[in-house]
């Protein structure tokens, strides 16, 4: 850990880098019109049409050094205001870099295992697109061995202290503290702590064709508050991706376990996870198989440039005993008009937490005879 902050401090001093400062902004605003199955008073209305996000995107370099960030407000129901991104980087030569902050956990495929607005079933137990707040090497080139090492020291951390329980207010999910009984004190009170990743993969490309396949694994500790006690956690899996012409395949296999050291008033094969202003619960240990398909037609409507059409769908069994497994498949065009985006999705779930059935514990025990729901949304958003 001392030897990365202190290349990442003085190489830059060795190297010859700009001698003027570059700063760009960007972001965007989203809004969604939702349509649920499971929601009777939404479907008598017609549906609602709603403020998603705003966000605001900051890249800067200077000497070598870049920042770059990423500010997201939502509603106050889903959490305000959050920090998705913020980390510095230094690059040593073309194929190697470190980051330092807030940053990609190099866990599955990067940098989305989805085509659609929903992201795939694993992003909603913290294994898509999560952030902690850490340090990163990265190796990467266009064809052959690539590989990526971190260390996180926990994930995103708003209050000080080490007696704190995670704030609900985030865009990654992470495993967090939850009132399960409504008496005003937390429960299930665990942190991420001091975890480890590595990743690799190897990327080929032949014609048409542009393989991408490889394994990553992260071990980390579990930190509770009540006991006082380090439990243990730990994921890996294998993926697979290919690009050919117009088509892309995204495909994934892994396996986690988290083990914390609950009070024994508190069951082993629960813990709580939290985003978006809400926590639930989830399963201890299970398997995670996902598959996602799209195919980009481009067109010359103007101002429509592209459509992508895509199917997304994943699988989580669950290894405790009675408890009943989640779904998740994602239909839907993306269409680029521009800076104009917009995704319409057709969202199907059974025991999945945000689309219908039972939030607090779909995505723990659930239940065997849960149906399927859906939610129809549209996702319009102008990014600049």
């Amino acid at each position: 850990m001392k030897q990365l902050l202190w290349l990442l401090f003085i190489f830059p001093c060795l190297g010859i880098a700009q001698d003027k400062p570059q700063i760009k902004f960007g972001g965007a605003l989203r809004f969604n019109y939702i349509y649920s199955s499971w929601k009777p008073e939404q479907k008598q209305q017609g549906g609602d049409f709603m403020y998603d996000m705003f966000r605001v995107n900051a890249k800067a370099s200077y000497l070598g050094i870049k920042l770059n960030a990423e500010y997201r407000l939502y509603s106050d129901e889903f959490g305000g205001g959050v920090l998705k991104q913020g980390w510095l980087s230094y690059s040593f030569n073309e194929n190697d870099q470190i980051h330092i902050g807030l940053t990609q956990v190099p866990f599955g495929i990067q940098q989305y295992n989805s085509h659609n607005w929903f992201f795939n079933i694993g992003y909603y137990i913290g294994l898509e697109d999560d952030h902690d707040i850490g340090v990163k090497f990265i190796h990467e080139k266009e064809e052959g061995f690539n590989y990526q090492i971190a260390f996180f020291k926990n994930a995103e951390a708003i209050a000080f202290g080490g007696n704190s329980d995670v704030s609900y207010s985030r865009y990654s999910y992470d495993v967090s503290s939850m009132d399960i009984d409504g008496d005003g004190v937390l429960d299930y009170r665990n942190k991420e702590i001091n975890q480890f990743n590595f990743k690799f993969n190897y990327k080929l490309n032949h014609g048409d064709f542009r393989h991408q396949m490889g394994a990553y694994a992260q071990y980390g500790g579990l930190y509770n508050l009540d006991t006082k006690e380090v439990g243990s956690h730990h994921g890996y899996g294998v993926f697979y991706e290919l690009d050919f012409k117009k088509i892309n395949i995204k495909s994934e296999l892994l396996h986690y376990t988290k083990s914390p050291k609950n009070p024994e008033s508190e069951r082993s094969e629960l813990f709580a996870m939290a985003a978006y202003g809400a926590p639930y619960l989830v399963a201890s240990k299970a398997d995670m198989a996902t598959l996602a398909v799209a195919y980009t037609l481009p067109v010359n409507w103007k101002p429509i440039q592209s459509l992508q059409f895509y199917n997304d769908f994943g699988y989580i069994k669950k290894s405790a005993q009675g408890f009943a497994d989640s779904y998740m498949n994602v239909t839907g065009i993306g269409i680029a008009a521009g800076h104009l985006y917009t995704y319409i999705d057709f969202a199907a779930g059974k025991n999945h937490s945000w689309l219908g059935g039972n939030f607090i514990d779909d995505f723990a025990q659930g239940t065997p005879d849960a149906k399927w729901e859906a939610r129809f949304n549209i996702n319009i958003g102008y990014y600049f």
